[in-house]
């Protein structure tokens, strides 16, 4: 996802990057995620972008992909803060649907690609708690929106990454992709990649993520559930 948003860390406002793992009894193993940008003096903070991959669990390799802009309500204007950090313009998000439709797309998409199966566990991996925790489930809270229930658990990347590595990526996928030896791919704090001239396409966040997953499992990290049941 991406958002127009206050800030969210000590004032300062922290990008978001996410996703979901997704497994069967018998792999594979599946992992979309999202991403949002913060806009700082806004509130309540809006959803701009929702992009989410799925992995192979025994290839680690992108198998879908959902990617939709939304239109912001509260405030339909973009800050040129929120254009800076994201590459995202007015236009691109003008006429778009609204988070509601988005999210019964995203519904859509779960079930189609097998991940509401009830045989399939599935849990979000995300670059950290807060939209999870707060950013998503506060807008739908202010727009009356129910949040799904796979929404609602998720594996925080940085502590799993401190869990494997020893050390706290203070910043973000950078510090990750540094002590894994990872190339940063593409344009940070994007969902998909696309920007002012940047394809939609273009490696962005949400495969580093990928990334940084696939190097942490393949040197045999098992990741768990890190936030605490709602």
């Amino acid at each position: 996802m991406a958002t127009a948003s206050p800030a969210a860390d000590g004032g300062r406002g922290r990008p978001w990057e996410g996703g979901l793992v997704s497994w069967p009894p018998a792999p594979p193993l599946t992992l979309p995620w999202t991403w949002m940008g913060p806009s700082w003096g806004q509130h309540p903070g809006e959803i701009i972008e929702f992009p989410i991959l799925k992995l192979n669990g025994r290839t680690m390799e992108i198998e879908s992909t959902f990617h939709m802009y939304v239109q912001p309500v509260v405030h339909p204007q973009l800050t040129p803060f929120c254009t800076e950090l994201t590459g995202i313009i007015q236009a691109m998000v003008d006429g778009q649907p609204s988070l509601q439709q988005v999210l019964e797309r995203v519904d859509e998409w779960m079930a189609k690609e097998g991940l509401l199966d009830p045989n399939v566990k599935s849990i979000f991996v995300t670059c950290g708690d807060w939209d999870l925790k707060v950013m998503l489930p506060g807008q739908c809270q202010y727009l009356g929106l129910p949040v799904a229930d796979y929404f609602k658990q998720w594996i925080n990347l940085k502590k799993a990454y401190s869990f494997a590595m020893g050390c706290w990526p203070k910043n973000g996928l950078l510090d990750m992709n540094k002590g894994l030896s990872l190339q940063h791919i593409g344009r940070p704090h994007s969902g998909i990649g696309q920007s002012l001239h940047i394809s939609p396409w273009q490696l962005d966040d949400c495969k580093n993520i990928a990334n940084i997953m696939k190097t942490l499992a393949y040197r045999g990290f098992i990741f768990k559930q890190t936030s605490k049941p709602f």
